[in-house]
């Protein structure tokens, strides 16, 4: 049976293009430096500005991650992080906070962990959906229907090389928005975002997208404001990951608050 319900990822990303703006959504690994922080971090993101949680699943082999992203991870599946404490994590920042959380993992955890039997403990928890960066929608038929029978959003990702068959492929199949991909290569925090972004959301656009959210190098407030002026949403993960590691809870929470304030257009 097919469950339909509306995406609150869909709905928040256009309440925030209403007040004038777009969304800023931020990533951290479930676990790092242990579940209990790792909670409380991704609370004072929403708590300082984050309109969308986006939790990263730790996994032993991270190729597309860049290396702060790896190193954090790393120290979670050394603190003995389990995948059913991505479960745990989601209902207790659900009960704290109203935003929506995405969990962003590799496709191996999911398959290993059972697809059904995760969808349906994600959506018990209050999960919103999935971020899948290594599979891609004409390999993901399977993922697709479970999705929509347990009503859960679905964000695949969009680079500057996809064709635009590759890309109406990607509009047609993802629930929630489009992840486009700013820069070839591996995650991490640049200098200047890419320009490439502009054109790969334009292109979006006239495959019919209707939420395109740009990551991989956003890492300060000019930059989120100079996205946000094309794009739906900012996605920023090491930045944030980086601020955690160096400065603990309230090190996240002043790097959330500056990048918030790239949220105000005008």
């Amino acid at each position: 049976m097919t469950v339909t319900s509306a995406s609150s990822v869909a709905h928040t990303i256009s309440a925030r293009r209403h007040a004038g703006s777009g969304a800023l959504i931020g990533y951290l690994p479930v676990g790092f430096p242990d579940l209990a922080t790792s909670i409380d971090a991704a609370v004072a993101l929403v708590e300082n500005g984050v309109d969308i949680l986006e939790l990263g699943l730790p996994y032993s082999d991270p190729v597309m991650d860049g290396l702060v992203i790896q190193e954090a991870t790393q120290v979670a599946l050394a603190a003995g992080f389990r995948v059913r404490d991505v479960f745990t994590a989601v209902e207790a920042i659900r009960s704290r906070v109203n935003a929506p959380v995405l969990v962003m993992t590799y496709w191996n955890p999911v398959l290993q962990y059972g697809l059904d039997r995760f969808a349906g403990s994600l959506r018990d928890a209050g999960g919103a959906g999935l971020i899948t960066p290594d599979i891609t929608p004409d390999s993901a038929a399977e993922w697709i229907d479970t999705s929509d029978s347990f009503g859960l959003d679905r964000v695949f990702l969009a680079a500057p090389s996809s064709t635009e068959e590759r890309l109406a492929g990607v509009v047609e199949a993802s629930r929630g928005f489009v992840y486009a991909v700013s820069t070839m290569g591996i995650t991490g925090a640049r200098q200047d975002v890419d320009a490439a972004a502009r054109s790969l959301v334009s292109r979006l656009r006239d495959a019919g997208a209707e939420n395109a959210c740009v990551g991989i190098g956003i890492s300060t407030g000019d930059q989120v404001r100079e996205v946000l002026a094309y794009a739906d949403g900012a996605i920023v993960g090491s930045a944030l990951v980086r601020s955690l590691a160096e400065g603990g809870v309230a090190g996240v929470a002043r790097t959330a608050s500056s990048l918030a304030a790239g949220c105000t257009l005008s």
